[in-house]
């Protein structure tokens, strides 16, 4: 049998094969911009606190099987720790992700991820004094980022209201979608809205919440839905409701908003720590 081994053909091969070899090096190249270096080992009381806080959340009412928290690494504070994708009541240490500010994964693994991490690592990029960030569903809030009512403080442990939160309405930012924050434009997007607020509610889908540490965040979180329910109840009874004076919400946010959380963060904590 005869083999055509012409300079054209040899020529042609030649080719394939430093196309072949330019491609995965491209290739590689390319996961190693998109695979950040780790910020070293988390510190194991953070870890911790981590899991406790999505378990938390879980029995507190404020998540189901969605939702989900975030905490900034303590080694770096350009990298974020959050759960693999799973149900909120399941995170373990073992499921924990680490992410650089452009949602990232250093260690994902080949596990599922959230599309709404992106939340997070928007938030942490613009809000250097944000440590722990939750997004949730809390059926009671969701309520007000569908209605004209506002969203107001009725009672003190809420008092981080304040006048009331902002709604980020996702169709004036860009427009139909499918109304997740599952790109950075829509991440930009709802962070305009939030600014310098500790809370934004998100038109028909739910919540983002930010603190200082995890307690607060969780804190926040728990309370938020709380105040939605009895603002509710308010409501039905009908007549005239009297919230808390912006001042008066000043006064207590003054007097030290992390006491309280702190000490309900101590029992939630032991709650869950069974589990």
């Amino acid at each position: 049998m005869l083999v055509n081994d012409s300079p054209t053909r040899r020529d042609m091969l030649r080719r394939s094969t430093l196309v072949i070899a330019g491609t995965l090096l491209l290739g590689a190249a390319t996961l190693a911009r998109q695979t950040p270096a780790s910020a070293g080992a988390v510190d194991p009381a953070l870890m911790e606190d981590l899991v406790a806080a999505s378990r938390i959340l879980a029995r507190q009412g404020v998540v189901d099987a969605f939702g989900h928290v975030s905490v900034r690494h303590n080694q770096d504070p350009n990298r974020y720790l959050i759960a693999r994708s799973l149900a909120p009541a399941l995170v373990t240490a073992s499921d924990i992700v680490e992410y650089d500010l452009d949602s990232n994964p250093v260690n994902l693994d080949g596990r599922g991820q959230f599309s709404e991490r992106i939340i997070h690592g928007e938030i942490y990029k613009a809000r250097p004094d944000v440590i722990a960030v939750v997004h949730n569903h809390s059926p009671s809030v969701v309520a007000f980022s569908i209605s004209s009512q506002p969203l107001r403080p009725v009672y003190h442990m809420p008092a981080f209201i304040g006048a009331g939160l902002k709604v980020f309405d996702i169709r004036e930012a860009v427009g139909i979608t499918d109304v997740l924050v599952r790109d950075a434009e829509r991440g930009r997007a709802l962070v305009e809205v939030l600014g310098d607020e500790p809370a934004v509610l998100m038109r028909g889908h739910g919540v983002a919440i930010v603190g200082d540490s995890l307690p607060v965040a969780v804190g926040r979180s728990v309370y938020l839905e709380l105040n939605a329910r009895i603002q509710s109840q308010a409501i039905a009874l009908g007549g005239d409701i009297t919230y808390l004076d912006p001042e008066e919400a000043r006064l207590l946010m003054e007097g030290g908003e992390h006491r309280g959380f702190l000490r309900a963060w101590e029992l939630w904590k032991q709650e869950v720590s069974g589990q």
